[in-house]
């Protein structure tokens, strides 16, 4: 079907070299879902349909004439699509590549396809079509294939490393009193504490593998982020930043594992502390924390004034294993999205380089 489509579309390209378009394909190329350009072998713009002037958000105009240079330098088309249309053309007519993919700035995808060649006289054919969907299945997919791994991988390290950690701690405590009369009890001290972290590692994988069913418990949200602040104040500190819970008037109940949630926001919280950078200046990193009702919902936010995040890296933010961190294991946020899951609530994410994040949690409210 994809090539009878694309065989139509150099069909009516032809039908525009000789000079004869009939009413018909015009018809179809004005409607098609797909954004369409035609030059000629002199880089003139022969032919633009309804489609593509919606992609380069531009009103009608009479742009069949203009050369590639004129398009470029088009006072009503945004710098954005500018450098857009200039990248492409450098990825497909200079380097020879049919087609191109690129994700626009609202996290779209779109695909380019170019025919150009002796069949086509030296004219340049692009279409240009959105694959978002197309890109959802696909990472959907591959993020199924990396849980079903992630499952194999944790069973396996709980079963070859887990038991033999117990026994050592077992061992350990034994011979601690022993080790009190050598005057070396820091050494069993360190020795339990490095089990307990290899053993909190093992959990994290095993969690991020099948997290737990939630022990749900009413509790006001005003208790559960006083409580994280609590704990969080110390570390801010410690880094320069200033952690900040904007009160909120509304009595809003939500229905929980406490510990779970307390989970999901401290990581949020310490992720957000470590991306503000910092620096010499009167700069101060801040955290912003609050809630508010919207609905039937209640809609927790976490903001920061770090560095932020672009395109790409949000797009993979809740994927296993993905980290921009140099010790980081990338499962706290996909532990974290699916722990607020199966509390029927989601996480949405807004960043923007150099300007800051924001996290907002939306869970079902409790009347």
């Amino acid at each position: 079907m994809l090539r009878e489509y694309q065989e139509g579309l150099l069909l009516s390209a032809r039908s525009f070299q000789s000079g004869i378009l009939d009413t018909t394909y015009e018809n179809v190329l004005e409607h098609i879902d797909s954004g369409i350009m035609l030059f000629d072998e002199e880089g003139v713009l022969s032919f633009i349909n309804n489609q593509m002037y919606g992609i380069l958000e531009l009103k009608r105009h009479a742009l069949v004439g203009c050369t590639f240079l004129n398009l470029l330098t088009h006072i009503q088309l945004s710098r954005f699509r500018k450098r857009r249309l200039l990248s492409i053309y450098r990825e497909t007519v200079y380097k020879g590549k049919q087609s191109h993919e690129f994700a626009d700035e609202f996290g779209r995808y779109w695909r380019v396809t170019v025919s150009s060649g002796e069949k086509m006289n030296g004219h340049y054919l692009f279409v240009i079509k959105e694959i978002s969907d197309y890109k959802l299945i696909e990472q959907t997919a591959y993020q199924n294939d990396n849980l079903a791994m992630l499952g194999k991988l944790s069973a396996s390290i709980a079963h070859e490393i887990r038991n033999p950690l117990t026994a050592i701690r077992g061992f350990i405590q034994l011979l601690r009193p022993h080790l009190h009369q050598l005057g070396k009890d820091e050494y069993a001290k360190i020795i339990l504490a490095e089990i307990d972290r290899a053993n909190d590692i093992i959990h994290e994988f095993l969690t991020s593998s099948k997290p737990s069913v939630p022990q749900v418990g009413v509790i006001p949200v005003s208790v559960l982020l006083k409580e994280v602040v609590l704990l969080t104040e110390s570390e801010a500190l410690m880094k320069g930043c200033e952690i900040h819970l904007h009160p909120f008037s509304d009595e809003l109940n939500i229905s929980v594992d406490v510990k779970q949630m307390k989970q999901v926001i401290l990581n949020i919280i310490r992720n957000a502390m470590e991306a503000i950078p910092e620096r010499d200046d009167e700069y101060i990193g801040k955290v912003e924390i609050g809630a508010r009702r919207n609905g039937a919902e209640v809609r927790i936010f976490i903001s920061d004034n770090g560095k932020g995040m672009d395109i790409c890296t949000l797009d993979r933010l809740f994927d296993p294993f993905f980290t921009t961190k140099e010790n980081g294991t990338g499962l706290g946020l996909s532990v974290s999205d699916r722990i607020i899951k199966n509390h029927g609530g989601c996480i949405t994410v807004n960043s923007r380089v150099n300007e800051g994040t924001s996290f907002i949690i939306s869970l079902p409210l409790i009347q």
